[in-house]
């Protein structure tokens, strides 16, 4: 594995609950809490969860969209390491052509007033990139790389489909040549043909330009198409860590193998027995003492609800939060 481009330590973001009229502090939502991992350069890591889980919000606090309450991100460029975190505004604003974004929403994420070229072209301008000539010749170029054609420049939003709309927008997320690009669940507004070729050019890109990804998603089989490691959140936690053929084929923490029991089964006529969790996914304002999935948890034991399990190796970079994970047997795909 190459050398880690992005190292997350102890990530934390609490959102404060103000209530009155002087918007006292009556508690706080933990988004994310005490996440940390790490990203080689050219690798892609997948961050899966349910809706609500802190994954996007991971995110977000690694582009500095939003501050962190505490924690630390380590981005290495070349030989020299940079906190994110203590960058300064105007620092942050020329680092951000190394760390780029694609949005979930394509429809949402594009400006119907601007036509395809200025889309695309704005970061560059934005970073003050060479002449008119160097600009345009550099959207061209990228437009034909993530498969459209350059008489779509001259175009509005407006007149494409989900599929080329997430395009332009791989398109403008690459245009700055980044290193690290963070995929918000990039096709799961898509149809399933079209998320299939999304993902192969994301795939294709990534061994051309030498990208390296956070796939942010909740369909596991998204993740498990293009990922090389794949990290589970819950409730604001990464609750276990694997490679994608382990973490799939021997999940040992009981959420993943809930989780893998909700994949489609590709035999019409497989009959397999059916984990239904119980309860809701937890309240992160108010989350249960111990394990926070040890009120939906069938294995749960005394131990689970007295104290929060950390995660902790069990094998070759595996991963688990889980008090019993050396005790059960899970089941995988």
């Amino acid at each position: 594995m190459n050398a880690a481009l992005l190292k997350v330590q102890g990530l934390t973001k609490f959102f404060p609950i103000t209530t009155g009229l002087f918007r006292r502090t009556a508690g706080g939502i933990k988004a994310v809490d005490n996440v940390s991992f790490e990203i080689a350069e050219g690798e892609t890591l997948g961050l899966v969860g349910e809706s609500g889980c802190g994954k996007t919000t991971t995110g977000r606090l690694i582009l500095r969209l939003i501050d962190r309450t505490a924690g630390e991100m380590q981005f290495n460029l070349g030989e020299r390491g940079i906190d994110l975190g203590t960058l300064s505004r105007d620092e942050l604003r020329r680092f951000r052509k190394h760390m780029q974004l694609i949005f979930q929403d394509p429809f949402s994420s594009l400006n119907p007033r601007m036509t395809v070229l200025d889309i695309i072209a704005e970061p560059l301008r934005a970073h003050k990139y060479g002449n008119r000539a160097e600009i345009e010749d550099r959207v061209r170029w990228l437009t034909q790389a993530v498969g459209l054609q350059v008489e779509y420049l001259r175009r509005y939003p407006h007149a494409f489909s989900g599929g080329q709309r997430q395009r332009i927008c791989i398109a403008r997320a690459l245009v700055l040549n980044p290193k690290l690009v963070i995929c918000d669940e990039p096709v799961s507004a898509l149809d399933v043909s079209v998320q299939a070729q999304i993902l192969n050019l994301l795939k294709d890109l990534q061994r051309e330009l030498g990208l390296t990804y956070l796939f942010i998603a909740h369909d596991l089989s998204v993740v498990e198409n293009i990922s090389a490691r794949v990290a589970v959140m819950y409730a604001g936690r990464i609750v276990e860590m694997a490679a994608t053929s382990e973490l799939f084929h021997h999940p040992r923490h009981p959420y993943t193998e809930a989780l893998m029991n909700a994949l489609p089964k590709p035999e019409p006529g497989a009959r397999t027995g059916r984990i239904v969790l119980p309860g809701e996914v937890a309240d992160p304002s108010n989350l249960p003492p111990g394990c926070a999935f040890h009120p939906r948890c069938r294995y749960a034991r005394d131990g689970c609800r007295e104290a929060t399990p950390k995660l902790r190796a069990l094998g070759h970079a595996h991963l688990c939060a889980c008090h019993r994970a050396e005790e059960i047997e899970l089941g995988g795909v």
